[in-house]
């Protein structure tokens, strides 16, 4: 059965990140977590396989992909064995005009910012319904926190004008993330304009327990951003500026 409507966009954005690492091949990569990420990842494996890429290490950003792409048979490493990466292929939560992005819907955005932040380039794919305005719109700004200040973060989150929720898992218990922490997700109302991403990122760094918040400012990825959105036209390479 053929995948229909945001499935068949997924599809079509990683088969054309795929085409383009093809074409420039990596060595190093890092792997990211998420539905869209996974589709990835499952076909980075195939190609893989037919010996058709000179991979020698995928760095995976959480558990759940280090699972996956361990039982499809991609090499994997360290960033303590390989502290640069040539390229992550990652999805999004949300891409604002600037390019700005809004991750940490799986609870993994901590790894993922760390390893983003290791890659020469990043290229993040998407389909065409995580375009929007402002970063917030759609997704609350996850905050990944310490257990023992919760309560903390809450009060101050609430200062900023937002209405922090406790994620819970199936179990109805809290959240954890890989690294053993909580997550907090908190709605700003409007959202975040795109030319306040990156201040307000350091206000919520700021505020004592919180480990890692989901804004990726643009300008910030050292690396070379791309963004790979598929819709219904087709899919397009969006490049900052």
């Amino acid at each position: 059965m053929r995948p229909r409507g945001s499935e068949a966009l997924k599809a079509q954005a990683a088969e054309r990140a795929l085409q383009l690492l093809q074409e420039h091949p990596v060595r190093l990569l890092g792997l990211g977590t998420g539905s869209t990420a996974e589709v990835f990842v499952r076909r980075l494996a195939e190609v893989y396989h037919e010996d058709a890429l000179p991979l020698e290490g995928c760095v995976p950003t959480s558990r759940r992909t280090e699972e996956l792409a361990r039982g499809l048979g991609l090499p994997l490493t360290t960033l303590g064995e390989h502290p640069e990466l040539d390229l992550t292929v990652d999805g999004a939560d949300e891409v604002d005009p600037q390019l700005n992005l809004l991750k940490g819907g799986g609870g993994a955005h901590t790894r993922e910012k760390i390893v983003a932040w290791a890659s020469q380039n990043y290229w993040v794919i998407v389909d065409e319904s995580k375009l929007v305005s402002r970063l917030g719109e759609r997704h609350p700004v996850p905050l990944e926190v310490l257990p023992f200040g919760v309560r903390v973060v809450e009060r101050a989150v609430q200062a900023l004008g937002g209405e922090p929720r406790l994620r819970l898992g199936p179990d109805g218990r809290p959240f954890t993330t890989d690294e053993g922490n909580h997550v907090l997700d908190c709605a700003f109302p409007g959202g975040v304009a795109p030319s306040e991403v990156e201040a307000f990122g350091r206000e919520l760094s700021a505020i004592p327990g919180v480990v890692e918040h989901g804004l990726f400012p643009s300008v910030a990825i050292p690396g070379a951003l791309r963004v790979i959105a598929a819709g219904r036209d087709g899919v397009r390479v969006l490049l900052p500026g």
